[in-house]
């Protein structure tokens, strides 16, 4: 046999063996993504999430319900309010502007507002885009609440800066609301049509976009959050119900409320990744790491991605973001070619916010097993009060170590729960014995002394309020000098 034939089949070989190697392993990492995320899904999460690697879509599945009512399950085509992921398609669009030549990101916003004040006159685009405008994250009103883009400008302009323009970094929505504003200015056409054609069409999404959707409205998954004075869960419906229904909507637009589905935002990644939609100079100028977003400096903020390194000193670029009931993340490593796209509409707890980063921890090492996402908080202790007397308040923390797989060490979640049964409750039974409970975990926190010292109050025991009050003074909660002064002076 000739060498050039050996080299041939040898090479042949060499190239099947890697090939059914990759996967075996693409077909083991499906299953243990899915089997954590299967695990997750019997406490209540609901979601979906793609996973790939070097071009191969390794997992593509939904979870859960996208609408309980109606039976309609969560699938890879179930479209998704991706909450602050709606940054990095704002900042695209600008610099696909930039790209035309039409804008700089060296430009200041009063060369397009002339209405601009004195202490933002130098605030500059760069500066939206990184968040170091200065402008403070109270600036503009509730997503939901209609305003007009006049009105949102009135508010930017006359609003008290937090810091000097460029000097620190501070994540405020308002940044992004000013670059939509910016963006229409300069285009001539509206957000979504500016986005449907720039970037959406060319990198063929055909399931996102901002308001005016054109897919059917069953494909929307509903938001859902645990009720804790109802004690269930509760639908919240679909972000298009609750958006104006007018133009009014610039407290929303630009920094949230894209809505997508996992497949169209991988679409997107590949978009990027084949500069389909911006030149690989923009591209690299969009995911460079600007200015630290913590102390520690492990983390950037760019043009709409946050840029961080892994375990293993490789880039990351993601971003995350919610709606209080969406949550939404997305997250490109970069050096490894992986991708991990993941949207939830039940938020379940803290743990919601780490599904994509636990994925990633799987994708890079095949011994890394996580533990399940737990049942919510709320639902788990009311759980534990339909079955359980009020004098057996005390086994709580153990049932929730058990579940949670964790120590309880949240100070805020049995006061609010106290507080929704002292509504309730004309005897003492649950909410006091949650108060009780919550400072014996907790015998440090003031404002808790202070929460059991208003229930004792409800239920007249005023020598134990007077106590609770008095130990809630020490600790430090201002708050409580006055009730405990009025009930001092009721016993002189």
């Amino acid at each position: 046999m000739k060498s050039s034939i050996k080299i041939v089949i040898f090479a042949f070989i060499t190239l099947s063996t890697l090939s059914s190697h990759s996967q075996t392993t693409n077909k083991e990492l499906f299953n243990r993504v899915d089997s954590y995320l299967e695990s997750s899904a019997n406490n209540g999460f609901s979601g979906v999430v793609l996973v790939a690697k070097k071009g191969e879509v390794i997992l593509s599945k939904g979870y859960g319900w996208a609408d309980r009512e109606n039976k309609i399950p969560n699938s890879p085509a179930t479209v998704f309010n991706i909450g602050s992921v709606t940054k990095q398609f704002t900042a695209s669009a600008i610099l696909k502007l930039v790209e035309q030549g039409k804008i700089k990101t060296s430009d200041e916003i009063s060369s397009y507002f002339v209405q601009t004040p004195s202490d933002k006159k130098d605030i500059t685009i760069y500066q939206l885009l990184t968040h170091t405008s200065g402008i403070s994250n109270r600036t503009g009103g509730f997503r939901y609440h209609e305003a007009s883009k006049e009105q949102f400008l009135k508010e930017f302009f006359e609003s008290e800066l937090q810091s000097q323009p460029g000097t620190t970094y501070q994540y405020a929505n308002a940044n992004y609301i000013m670059l939509t504003a910016i963006l229409e200015l300069v285009s001539g056409q509206t957000y979504n049509a500016f986005l449907q054609e720039n970037l959406f069409s060319p990198a063929q999404m055909t399931s996102t976009g901002y308001k005016r959707i054109n897919f059917s409205t069953e494909r929307l998954a509903h938001g859902y959050y645990y009720n804790r004075d109802d004690e269930k869960w509760t639908d919240w419906g679909t972000t298009q119900q609750h958006l104006p229904y007018n133009n009014n909507h610039w407290y929303s637009i630009g920094k949230g409320d894209i809505h997508s589905t996992i497949e169209d935002l991988y679409k997107w990644h590949v978009a990027l990744k084949n500069n389909v939609v911006l030149e690989p100079k923009t591209r690299k100028t969009q995911e460079t790491a600007y200015v630290a977003e913590n102390d520690n400096m492990t983390s950037y903020y760019g043009y709409g991605w946050a840029i961080s390194k892994s375990d293993r000193d490789t880039k990351i670029v993601a971003h995350n973001g919610s709606n209080g009931l969406y949550f939404a993340d997305f997250v490109r490593f970069i050096d490894d070619d992986v991708v991990v796209i993941y949207i939830t509409n039940a938020f379940l707890g803290p743990e919601s916010e780490n599904v994509a980063r636990e994925i990633g921890k799987m994708v890079f090492n095949s011994n890394y097993t996580p533990a399940p996402i737990p049942r919510n908080i709320y639902e788990l202790i009311h759980e534990f009060m339909r079955t359980n007397s009020s004098s057996d308040a005390e086994k709580l923390p153990d049932f929730l170590k058990e579940e949670l797989k964790d120590e309880f060490n949240d100070h805020a979640v049995l006061n609010r729960l106290g507080y929704s049964r002292l509504k309730k409750e004309d005897q003492p039974d649950w909410a006091l014995a949650l108060f009780k409970l919550n400072v014996k975990l907790f015998p440090e926190d003031g404002n808790l002394w202070d929460s059991l010292g208003e229930a004792y109050l409800k239920y007249n025991q005023k020598e134990q309020a007077i106590a609770s009050y008095t130990k809630a003074v020490e600790l430090g909660s201002e708050g409580s000098k006055e009730t405990l002064q009025e009930l001092l002076k009721e016993d002189e």
